[in-house]
């Protein structure tokens, strides 16, 4: 009765039931809900009128009722101010990041432009003939557009000129063998697809105008499919997929809008055309114009190869004797180690160009004969070079891993292997690097010396060891040091044959034969330079080593060629 009382009480001073409804929810729950509403229930009800109220009808339930509204409120005004300054202050943070962003990006904006423009410069000073490609393709373009600009022109060819434009943006490449491809399958495709399809147009007519759209659906479905099951070929998917595609291209487009348009031979003559000019004057600009030749490229790129190749084993041996011996390791600089560090990391380079080998070979047999290139020049030999010279940078991945490994072996046998194997790398490189100038220069130059020279030690090494095992040595502490000696030995093979293929390679496109008498003066000029001490040094060694290993008639070898 109190309780009904009071609520009654409350109404008559509080208009609002949505906010008698409210209170009655938060003085019998803990739900504590409709801020707005409580604070109008506090405004309209003062403190002195819920005093009088409670002494009129003596109902202490009032007062409580009070009470707890009165806390509650001043609780929830108290969080409701705490939240509204966060949001504010959100506000003002995310305003003021704004502001920041706003007032920095002419900043960001110019720090990207000169990026840009430094990225440009090293890309154009990298190879000047991008720069050269660029305004070649510009030319090109410019010169077919006339054919829509100029008003004869566009009389005879109409909207058709606009193919001989994308002709030349889809056609042209960077190297002749590339466009060339390019141009030959887009053209021979569009001739071939356009006189198939005038045939099936015509063929297709004679049924009626019921049967023509049937037969016209059959030879389209018939030439998509097997036009795109012979582009699975291997040799068909490397040198005339684009031919593959352009041809289901011109023989739909072809047998499919003649059906709505009777001209379709006059259709075929203009596409044919323009795709023929188009074709033209990107062949011709190519060529004529600051050529980059696809098997110049090539050519160029495997004997580079071998270089980084040679590059690497005169590292590998530094760094192998920073290994072997701590106090030389001391001793060097670290600009040094650091040289090292990038050259041992170029055999990656290697290992990852088989694509770009199997795309310029493809492109280089496009090429039309030029300059020491013929027409039917042996690039499978290059790609048997390049495939060579792969499996060497495999080794050398595995030795550059050796070389950071926590595992080193013992250190009295890689001290007592480290002759032989500073010699097979010294050796092979200097075979490689011999191979790679000739390459280069495409002159006949023989690192037989060389390789014979690794060969050698790879026999002095391999005997050194087998002597090691009768020892008794530990397996554990042999492990590390096989594991180098046969990768260089693999290197060393592999070196040979790499070696046979520049020979027949050398043979066969009649490289340049180098004058016999420099060849004689330059060993005797590098022999020279080299410090005496050193040489003598070396030499001591060698024949301490062979000694210990090699058998009475391998002595007598060995003990002649020290002496020569």
């Amino acid at each position: 009765m109190e309780v009904a009382v009071g609520w009654r009480l409350v109404e008559a001073y509080v208009v609002d039931g949505a906010v008698i409804h409210t209170v009655r929810e938060r003085v019998y729950s803990t739900d504590w809900i409709g801020f707005t509403m409580l604070v109008r229930l506090v405004t309209e009800v003062s403190v002195d009128q819920w005093r009088m109220v409670a002494r009129a009808h003596r109902t202490a339930y009032l007062c409580s009722l009070f009470f707890i509204l009165h806390s509650s409120i001043s609780t929830i005004l108290v969080e409701e101010e705490m939240a509204s300054s966060q949001n504010t202050n959100q506000e003002k943070a995310v305003i003021c990041r704004i502001w920041e962003q706003l007032m920095a990006l002419p900043k960001v904006l110019k720090e990207k432009v000169f990026g840009i423009c430094r990225l440009s410069k090293e890309i154009a000073q990298d190879d000047p003939r991008r720069v050269i490609h660029s305004l070649k393709v510009g030319l090109a373009i410019s010169l077919v557009s006339l054919f829509y600009y100029y008003q004869p022109l566009y009389e005879n060819f109409g909207l058709s000129a606009m193919w001989a434009v994308m002709t030349v943006v889809v056609v042209f490449e960077y190297t002749v063998g590339a466009t060339l491809g390019k141009g030959l399958n887009r053209t021979i495709a569009t001739l071939v697809a356009g006189a198939l399809g005038v045939g099936a147009h015509y063929l297709a007519s004679l049924s009626g105008e019921t049967g023509e759209p049937i037969l016209i659906g059959v030879f389209v479905f018939v030439q998509a499919a097997i036009a795109s099951f012979i582009r699975f070929f291997p040799k068909v998917k490397a040198r005339y997929d684009y031919g593959m595609l352009i041809f289901i291209l011109t023989f739909s487009l072809i047998s499919v809008s003649g059906f709505r348009d009777d001209e379709v031979l006059e259709m075929a003559h203009k596409r044919l055309s323009t795709i023929f000019i188009g074709g033209s004057a990107c062949v011709m600009i190519s060529i004529f114009v600051c050529p980059v030749w696809a098997g110049e490229e090539f050519h160029y790129s495997i004997a580079h190869k071998l270089e980084i190749l040679a590059d690497f084993l005169e590292a590998f041996v530094r760094e192998y004797f920073k290994i072997s011996e701590e106090g030389e390791s001391k001793e060097k600089k670290e600009g040094d180690s650091g040289d090292n560090k990038l050259i041992l990391e170029g055999y990656k380079k290697v290992l990852n160009s088989k694509s770009m080998d199997d795309t310029l070979a493809n492109f280089a047999r496009w090429e039309p004969g030029h300059g020491k290139f013929k027409f039917r020049h042996p690039w499978d030999l290059y790609l048997k070079i390049g495939g060579l010279s792969r499996q060497c940078a495999y080794r050398m991945e595995a030795l550059n891993a050796h070389l950071n490994s926590d595992i080193q072996g013992s250190k009295e046998i890689r001290c007592s292997i480290q002759e032989q194997c500073s010699e097979m790398c010294l050796e092979s490189s200097k075979a490689l690097k011999e191979l790679g100038s000739s390459m280069r220069a495409m002159t006949r130059a023989s690192a037989d010396t060389n390789v014979a020279n690794a060969k050698a030690a790879v026999k002095s090494l391999k005997a050194l060891l087998q002597s090691s095992q009768r020892k008794e040595t530990e397996l554990l502490s042999l492990i590390p040091a096989v594991t180098v000696a046969s990768l260089l030995i693999d290197i060393v093979d592999f070196t040979k044959e790499i070696a046979d293929s520049v020979n027949d390679l050398a043979t066969l496109t009649r490289f340049d034969v180098v004058d016999t008498d420099q060849a004689s003066k330059t060993p005797h000029c590098e022999c020279e330079e080299p410090d005496p001490k050193t040489d003598s040094i070396q030499l001591v060694i060698l024949v301490e080593e062979a000694t210990l290993a090699v058998t009475d008639s391998e002595k007598s070898v060995s003990d002649r060629d020290n002496i020569v």
